[in-house]
């Protein structure tokens, strides 16, 4: 099995100055299994931005591509209706217990003009099937409408882990925009809940972007007996900021023991691109 993670497109003002054609010609001659994209895909959440990621994702040559929602994702009202209607229609995830739910703006006002989704946190389940193996994706939404930081609803993991209690999968990872294991600026506050739910739920490899910084680690409970990697990709949108790390990343024999990870950098030269790559062996 054979995985692309590419993660923070940013469509809109700060969206990539090159070539996407060429971006795209170099992430489709990679011939990914699943493609896994960890969020903000625009810049301000409009709706022309949603148009334009989706248009983009939808000329990857990849027949399964999951994406979740980033901070930038929900910057308006209609990020959730935007999101199913330009990326991804998928069925999310209600909360077992609407009343115990503590994350603002998950439910907003039903007389709210012109809104067909009036419920903001977009976690859902994805099982894909690969050479007879299932795998499970499970995608948290760590965002709150309007805020940079991330959190959690703690209700909103009890539901997701009794949806996931119901599948039936071979192997299972988690997409999650704000990292759990390091932090920037606008960190997730909860990690704490999130790193119990990856060890409840036995998961072995948590995908995120949002700090646009490449970072592979690996963190051990020896308590608890369980240990997972996490994957923090950089960034395919910003070279307008000079400490971005413009790159996706491509796993090669995902989850064996002869997984390979290319780490694969753009460089923007006036309307061309440049790749260089590195090879990591984490196992």
């Amino acid at each position: 099995m054979n995985l692309l993670h590419i993660s923070d497109m940013h469509f809109g003002p700060r969206h990539w100055r090159g070539c996407s054609e060429l971006l795209l010609q170099k992430l489709n001659s990679y011939l990914p299994d699943i493609v896994v994209n960890t969020g903000d895909n625009t810049t301000d959440a409009l709706e022309s931005e949603f148009e334009a990621a989706g248009n983009f994702l939808k000329s990857i040559d990849c027949k399964h591509i999951v994406s979740i929602a980033g901070n930038h994702d929900k910057r308006n009202m209609r990020s959730a209706e935007y999101f199913r209607q330009y990326i991804d229609d998928m069925e999310v995830i209600l909360p077992l217990d609407r009343a115990k739910c503590v994350k603002k703006n998950m439910f907003l006002d039903e007389d709210a003009n012109g809104l067909s989704e009036h419920f903001t946190d977009i976690n859902f389940l994805k099982n894909i099937i690969v050479d007879g193996v299932s795998l499970l994706v499970v995608c948290l939404d760590s965002c709150e409408l309007y805020e940079d930081n991330g959190l959690v609803d703690k209700e909103m993991l009890r539901a997701v882990s009794y949806a996931i209690d119901k599948a039936s999968y071979d192997r299972i990872i988690l997409l999650n925009h704000h990292s759990i294991l390091d932090t920037d600026s606008d960190p997730l506050f909860n990690s704490k809940i999130v790193i119990d739910f990856v060890i409840e739920n036995n998961i072995k490899h948590v995908f995120c972007g949002h700090t646009h910084q490449l970072s592979v680690m690996s963190s051990t409970d020896l308590h608890r007996r369980h240990s997972f990697t996490q994957y923090k990709n950089g960034s395919l949108s910003s070279v307008n900021t000079p400490n971005d790390t413009n790159m996706f990343l491509y796993f090669e024999h995902f989850g064996s023991q002869q997984m390979v990870i290319h780490v694969v950098r753009a460089i923007v030269e006036g309307e061309s691109l440049k790749f260089e790559e590195e090879l990591i062996s984490p196992i």
